[in-house]
């Protein structure tokens, strides 16, 4: 009680004695409570403390002694000329900030009587080399050791019950913690992954004995969040009965663990408690577990094998994620939700049995899982989740039961085995790019119950020949079927009203395209770029083949056909050639034929002629010009050519000089080849 009462008075320190200040005593400063006895160590009220400082015990202000009781906030701030300090056994707490940037100070001895080590209070103290805390601290405060990289070694007493956050941060050149009990070690609430030196030391000490093999005692009945993070040197782990929770990132980044007994008393296992135990070959699970949390055995690469029990109801997000040796895996009945992200890149993942139970499989819950030939999604599920099965390119074939309603983005992504899907009347719509990258996928039906189509939902899937889109389908996303290089006939459904950017571009072997729209549908202009629709017939309504002619980008098809074969309207008859020949008019090259008299003479374009021509290089010898029609009622694969011959008397290709061999340059050379 009286040291309580000697606390409050020192709160109340700059209202009760503010004429006491900075009071300057064998060249310390205190801030000193007369009445109370006590004294403060505060800093200088300008300049810096430098060399070696031995605080008194006590010291004598105005013929009373007052016991000094603690180093205030920011007492040796700064001090960076500061070697060594000594610490009495009448100091019972070490203020915030303390020794802040102390970056001279090479030892500290903290004596039995201090309780608590203020936040910051050594913080960038870059070379000193160890420290031993007393049996009488119970809490290190956040950022205490941050940045004391030259810091080797730390003891931490049974005494400490909790430790701040970022308390031993950019500790880097941490090779030991040393500490007396493993049980009162267990007990310790770490702020996080940076509040324990172990983070950085990688090996635990048990007095002067590395632990390697670490068997946990029968009185703790929780291991605590963060304990053993980063010990890289355990080997093994045993944990008793007594024990009901493992916490978060427990055992986060013990690479060197091999194996671990978890008893059937645990519950729970927390988030990341096993993250990055890249050394883990097998674990068992036990009936007591019903919940494995968030990252709980993420990055456990050695993982080869997992039994979940029937005790277990949910996976938690990331909870497998990239244990990529893991080959198989058994989800019990249990099991109501699959997280996010749980098997991600579990390459070696082979098969995998979801169980009735399941409503939910989460985003990227199996993504990248390679090997993973195929999968049953039983009833229970309602929703695949984006990226579910992203990048599973050994998947061949997946059955999507009624009970699913959606497919998000990404779902089957890149799954380029995948050669046949199933989507049920259940489905009312199709995420972006959901089936992207489809490579193998040969043939699927889009049910009646589908209303839109995503943005490159089956962009790339360059296997399927058809496709239909049935009539509830009102809008294509853009670059929904963009480089559906095998498809060569597509049925759009009456309902569709609106066709995106894209939505069909690189079609390339496209030659029949079905629209059963009356009213054109809003169409973006290159909806079908590069897919050729100059070749491509376009079956339309009858009476809307009109309409399809008026506008971009539908004019564009070969022809636009009636669906029925009937009420089609007379196309202009296409005229053939049956003896094409090139004559050259006013200097200019003309396409005639002999049958049809010189009125049809028409404009030309000229291919095949010999090219990459420079100014500097001369023409002699036989050259062939081919040339075909460009009229309009005239077929293109009309040809005619001409023979003529330049002598070695220096006409050249690039006539006009202009750095191009174009059809005004060889009109200009046939025609001074004509006067010859």
């Amino acid at each position: 009680m009286k040291k309580q009462f000697l606390l409050f008075l020192l709160a109340l320190l700059p209202v009760v004695a503010s004429a006491q200040d900075a009071v300057e005593i064998d060249g310390i400063y205190y801030k000193v409570i007369t009445e109370a006895k006590v004294a403060e160590v505060t800093k200088k009220p300008s300049g810096y403390y430098t060399g070696s400082v031995d605080i008194p015990a006590s010291v004598i202000y105005e013929g009373v002694e007052c016991s000094v009781t603690s180093i205030g906030e920011e007492a040796f701030g700064f001090c960076s000329g500061l070697t060594t300090v000594t610490i009495p056994n009448s100091v019972t707490s070490i203020g915030d900030r303390a020794f802040r940037d102390c970056s001279g100070l090479t030892s500290v001895t903290i004596p039995n009587s201090v309780t608590s080590i203020g936040g910051s209070a050594f913080y960038n103290c870059r070379r000193l080399t160890s420290v031993t805390i007393p049996n009488s601290v119970t809490s290190i405060g956040n950022d205490a050791f941050s940045g004391c990289s030259g810091l080797t070694s730390v003891t931490i007493p049974n005494s400490v019950t909790s430790i701040g956050g970022y308390a031993f941060l950019g500790c880097s050149g941490l090779t030991s913690v040393h500490i007396s009990d493993v049980a009162a070690w267990c007990k310790i609430s770490f702020g996080d992954s940076n509040s324990n030196p172990l983070y950085y030391a990688h090996h635990l000490y048990l007095g002067e004995n590395e632990i390697t093999d670490l068997v946990i005692p029968n009185s703790v009945t929780s291991i605590g969040g963060d304990a053993f993070c980063g010990c890289s040197g355990l080997t093994s782990v045993t944990i008793p009965n007594s024990v009901t929770s493992i916490g978060d990132y427990a055992f986060d980044g013990c690479s060197g663990l091999t194996s671990v007994t978890i008893p059937n008393s645990v519950t729970s296992i927390g988030k990341c408690a096993f993250y990055n135990c890249s050394g883990l070959t097998s674990v068992t699970i036990p009936n007591s577990v019903t919940s494995i949390g968030n990252h709980a055995f993420s990055y456990c690469s050695g993982l080869t094998s997992v039994t979940i029990p029937n005790s277990v109801t949910s996976i938690g997000e990331y909870a497998f994620f990239h244990c990529s040796d893991l080959t198989s895996v058994t989800i019990p009945n249990s099991v109501t939700s699959i997280g996010g992200y749980a098997f991600y890149g579990c390459s070696g993942l082979t098969s995998v049995t979801i169980p009735n139970s399941v409503t939910s499989i989460g985003d990227a819950a199996f993504a990248g899982c390679s090997s993973l030939t195929s999968v049953t999604i039983p009833n229970s599920v309602t929703s695949i989740g984006r990226d579910a099965f992203s990048g599973c390119s050994g998947l061949t074939s997946v059955t999507i039961p009624n009970s699913v309603t959606t497919i998000r983005e990404y779902a089957f992504y890149g799954c380029s085995g995948l050669t046949s899907v199933t989507i049920p009347n259940s489905v009312t719509s199709i995420g972006s790019a959901a089936f992207y990258g489809c490579s193998g996928l040969t043939s699927f039906t889009i049910p009646n119950s589908v209303t839109s189509i995503g943005e490159q939902a089956f962009a790339g899937c360059s296997s399927l020949t058809s496709v239909t889109i049935p009539n509830s389908v009102t809008s294509i996303g853009s670059e929904a079927f963009r480089g559906c290089s095998g498809l060569t006939a597509v049925t759009i459904g009456s309902g569709v009203k609106n066709i995106n950017s894209q939505a069909f571009a690189s079609c390339k072997d496209l030659t029949d395209v079905y629209c059963l729209a009356e009213k054109v549908p809003s169409t973006k202009t290159d909806a079908f770029k590069d897919s050729y629709i100059e070749y491509v017939t376009l079956h339309v309504p009858a009476a809307s083949i009109n309409d399809y002619k008026a506008v971009e980008p539908w004019k564009n098809f070969k022809s636009i056909v009636s669906l029925n074969g009937e009420d089609i309207p007379e196309e202009p008859e296409v005229k053939k050639c049956a003896t094409p020949t090139i004559v050259l008019v006013d200097g200019k090259l003309v396409f005639s034929c002999e049958t049809e008299g010189v009125d049809y003479v028409s404009e030309v374009k000229v291919g095949d002629a010999k090219k990459n021509y420079t100014s500097t290089v001369s023409l002699t010898g036989v050259y062939t010009v081919s040339v075909y029609a460009m009229k309009t009622g005239w077929e293109n694969s009309d040809v005619a050519t001409m023979e003529f011959t330049l002598g070695a008397s220096g006409e050249v290709c690039d006539t006009n000089k202009d750095g191009t061999v174009d059809v005004a340059d060889i009109a200009t050379i046939i025609s001074k080849m004509a006067g010859h």
